[in-house]
């Protein structure tokens, strides 16, 4: 009778076991993918009160892609070029409300993709994000405007013409 109970208990408790420890990698990742947004809206609250903060989260060999087709920026390079943003109460603002975070199964590299309320309007973003023993650090990060569907045409359009414009003025003699 005891072999009888003794067989259905050590199922139940491996599958227990099996349980546990799949809750547990569950709550890691959900710790980590917490821990990783706290730091992205971080960044973006450190922009919004202007403090140089927001730099130190970028990696010294991190690249910053901005919506002009000439913003490609190294960290030290992109605190340059916003110097007299950050010189005002607020750089810029950026609200996330739409981010899906993947990491690699260690942990050490994260991926992200969110779309952002903005001065400018619905923008997209994604970025890329090393854990290193120091913390975590922003390797890439690329924003974009939105442009519907409808308005791609007239919008390509719009640049070629301007690309155009911009070229033939390089080209014209200078007086």
């Amino acid at each position: 009778m005891k072999k009888l109970f003794a067989a259905p208990f050590l199922v139940l408790s491996l599958a227990l076991g099996y349980t546990c420890a799949c809750a547990q990698v569950v709550d890691e990742r959900t710790v980590l993918t917490e821990k990783i947004a706290r730091f992205i809206d971080e960044w973006h609250d450190d922009a919004a009160h202007a403090r140089l903060s927001y730099f130190d989260k970028m990696a010294k060999e991190g690249v910053y892609i901005g919506t002009d087709q000439t913003e490609r920026w190294t960290r030290d390079e992109f605190k340059v070029w916003a110097k007299r943003f950050f010189e005002r109460p607020s750089a810029w603002a950026f609200k996330s409300f739409n981010r899906h975070i993947s990491f690699s199964e260690d942990g050490r590299w994260i991926w992200f993709d969110e779309q952002l309320h903005t001065q400018m309007g619905i923008c997209q973003a994604s970025g890329v994000i090393q854990q290193t023993a120091q913390g975590l650090e922003i390797m890439h990060y690329q924003l974009s405007l939105t442009v519907p569907n409808e308005l791609t045409d007239y919008l390509a359009a719009g640049v070629k013409k301007l690309d155009e414009k911009n070229a033939e003025q390089k080209a014209a003699p200078k007086p």
